[in-house]
């Protein structure tokens, strides 16, 4: 059975999606309908702009998310058994399948990327990449013990690499305290903020108003969505699940080894990079 996996923010790269753009008539069209849509040329940031313009939330994600539907739209044979997406990239996904039109994906992308910028900013916060430790409880644990300030898993990228989310505070904490524990690595990420942790409160809170007030669709195939990481198909349910994602941590292994176990076989990554084969190959072991 074939999966289809849509990357999240961090797969950006400088002059991005240009080779779609001179390749395809339907691209350029894309394209062009998305900066409509968004009232400033983003195909322009993608083609021309520096790494520094492009590490932008307000940019990342939507340019991320445009790359990622254009190149489902360009596959031939686009017949998933299944579908997952890594953070932003669960909105990605959800076009893919025609939960979510175009149109209303890319508006909730920016509406969200906004959200995140904004909550960024109102308080200092960030992340840490934690490799090499014996389990995942050994992390969550030493989250729980730090009362003071707020740090939390983000993300179970793969078997014995996890990100944690939080205050800077909480985080250099969280770093001593890790190391202290013996973990091989502990090192903070080049972010703006403590993605998915309950800082992103109040853009949950924004993006929220926006994904109740959009359409949901049936989707074509199950979307194993990061709260739950089991096959979704009903669109009430994964209009709620996109709501929550925000603050819940991104349960990527567990997803990924949901879909081996209902009988996934092939992992087939769907836009910039190729970072999710790097963490399907570890999970798979």
């Amino acid at each position: 059975m074939k999966a289809y996996v849509f990357p999240g923010q961090g797969s950006q790269f400088k002059g991005m999606g240009k080779e779609l753009f001179d390749s395809s008539e339907l691209a350029r069209n894309m394209f062009k309908e998305a900066d409509a849509i968004l009232g400033f040329s983003l195909s322009q940031v993608m083609f021309e702009g520096t790494d520094e313009d492009l590490k932008q939330t307000k940019i990342t994600q939507p340019a991320v998310f445009l790359h990622s539907v254009i190149s489902a739209s360009l596959l031939e044979n686009f017949k998933p058994d299944m579908v997952a997406g890594h953070s932003l990239g669960e909105l990605s996904a959800l076009v893919a399948i025609n939960t979510l039109s175009f149109t209303d994906g890319l508006k909730l992308v920016y509406a969200r990327a906004l959200a995140m910028q904004e909550a960024c900013e109102l308080t200092p916060s960030t992340m840490a990449a934690v490799i090499g430790y014996t389990s995942d409880e050994q992390i969550e644990n030493i989250c729980r013990e730090i009362t003071d300030e707020i740090v939390v898993p983000a993300n179970y990228n793969a078997p014995g690499q996890l990100v944690i989310s939080g205050s800077v505070k909480g985080i250099d904490i969280a770093i001593e305290k890790l190391k202290a524990a013996g973990v091989k690595r502990a090192i903070k990420l080049p972010v703006s903020g403590a993605f998915h942790s309950p800082l992103m409160e109040p853009a949950r809170k924004k993006i929220a108003e926006a994904i109740y007030q959009t359409k949901f669709n049936t989707p074509i195939c199950p979307i194993y969505q990061n709260v739950t990481a089991i096959a979704e198909t009903d669109p009430a349910r994964i209009q709620q699940n996109q709501m929550a994602q925000l603050t819940a941590p991104v349960k990527w292994t567990q997803s990924i080894k949901q879909m081996i176990a209902d009988g996934a076989t092939e992992f087939i990554e769907v836009g910039p990079g190729n970072v999710l084969q790097g963490l399907i190959k570890k999970i798979r072991g």
